[in-house]
């Protein structure tokens, strides 16, 4: 174990370019030297940027290990990862499922969707109660919907709530995704995200955008407003880029209005679909290659931008990283690894949402080997021998951002239909 926290300490002082501050929760100690760490074993770590009055909590924390703890996620949570669940539905809430989760499987946020919140409210009966009462109410449509997600969002939150206290509101989070039928429209956009932000009343709700045209002027506008945002719907290194200095420029815009440096923020890379995409273009060798390199040409320019003198200076006046986030990492091919994904993308500094199969596949025989390579390993040779096969990485990074949003639409109508049959309510 110890040797895990030295290898994230060591790559997180290249990362920031400071001193790090590694903060044990449980002894209530903050350690300075290898010496330090190496007499307070089996503890959590989190690492910050050392300040000369005292140690600010960490940017990637762990909390402590219970006699329950599952060997294989801790691991991953050891070496600096955060891992959410990417699901949530109201039996899980009500049964402890999540609760389990939290505390044997090292999970330590969620994020949703609209097609998660299709086929939660979709299937079974657990919200017809509170559908028929807030449409007595005279709600319908997505007013009445976002009761029903407001209610768990706000019950996973507060399942969190001790992690995001703990790590300084660096983790522990949930997310809600704006309505898709809005995200073309920045200005509009802006204003929902505050409004759903507030409505909320819990500080450690995410609201999800896209990484679109139109959802990059939300983010900047929505961070320069204070609003936490999990950018969503990202494919590609530039597509990422493109997020990142939105969330900048949001942070720089409050430096200059003498306003709270601390907004919080990730960056979602979608990886499974470019494999599902291309399968059927590519010899079966170049299978489920292609996700990886797109994602380590992306974490590459992750770490550039975290050692950029732009970066340092925010982060000097206090600002956080927008921490990058794997998203879509549930593998789709059933000749493949179920781990696949999670294995490949142990990395410090970054968050892994993942589905529930996925999450207990790797409890059950998951493996991490070797870190996430910071310098792209060979993100590019993947991607030149892609581009002789005839795959345009540009052209299909813009396709699947188009068709995560068309889906994400389709799955919107689908939910406020299903809720409009179950209530007797027609959507306004």
């Amino acid at each position: 174990m110890i040797d895990d926290k030295l290898r994230v300490l060591a790559a997180m002082k290249q990362i920031l370019r400071e001193p790090l501050v590694t903060v044990f929760p449980r002894q209530g100690h903050h350690a300075y030297a290898q010496a330090d760490l190496e007499r307070y074993g089996a503890a959590d770590v989190s690492a910050e940027r050392r300040r000369p009055a005292r140690a600010r909590p960490g940017v990637v924390a762990r909390r402590d290990q219970g006699d329950r703890m599952n060997a294989n996620t801790d691991k991953l949570h050891a070496l600096g990862q955060s891992l959410w669940l990417d699901n949530i539905t109201r039996q899980m809430l009500d049964d402890g499922t999540l609760a389990r989760y939290i505390a044997e499987l090292s999970i330590s946020g969620l994020t949703s969707n609209p097609t998660i919140f299709e086929h939660a409210i979709g299937k079974g009966n657990s919200y017809d109660k509170q559908i028929a009462a807030v449409a007595r109410e005279g709600r319908s449509g997505e007013e009445l919907f976002l009761q029903l997600a407001l209610q768990d969002l706000r019950r996973a939150a507060d399942l969190f709530r001790p992690i995001h206290d703990r790590t300084a509101g660096v983790d522990g989070w949930a997310s809600l995704e704006l309505s898709p039928l809005i995200v073309d429209d920045a200005a509009t956009s802006i204003r929902a995200a505050a409004r759903l932000h507030a409505a909320a009343k819990r500080p450690n709700l995410y609201i999800k955008i896209p990484g679109t045209r139109a959802g990059v002027e939300a983010i900047e506008g929505s961070i320069f407003a204070g609003v936490p945002i999990n950018v969503t719907l990202l494919f590609s290194r530039e597509q990422y880029v493109a997020s990142a200095e939105a969330y900048l420029r949001g942070i720089e815009r409050r430096s200059g209005a003498g306003l709270d440096l601390k907004v919080d923020s990730v960056a979602s890379l979608f990886v499974s679909r470019w494999d599902v995409a291309v399968k059927d273009r590519i010899a079966p060798g170049q299978r489920n290659r292609l996700g990886i390199a797109i994602a380590r040409r992306t974490y590459k320019a992750y770490r550039e931008l975290l050692a950029s003198p732009r970066w340092q200076k925010l982060a000097a006046a206090g600002a956080r990283p927008q921490r990058l986030l794997w998203a879509s990492t549930g593998t789709k091919d059933p000749d493949a690894s179920d781990t696949l994904y999670i294995e490949a993308f142990a990395s410090p500094l970054t968050v892994n949402t993942m589905p529930e199969p996925t999450l207990n596949a790797f409890a059950d025989h998951g493996e991490v080997t070797d870190l996430f390579p910071k310098d792209g390993g060979n993100a590019e040779q993947v991607l030149a021998e892609f581009a002789e096969a005839g795959i345009d990485v540009a052209a299909l990074a813009t396709r699947l951002q188009v068709e995560g949003k068309d889906a994400f639409n389709k799955s919107w109508e689908e939910l406020l239909a299903s809720i409009e049959s179950q209530s007797g309510v027609k959507a306004g």
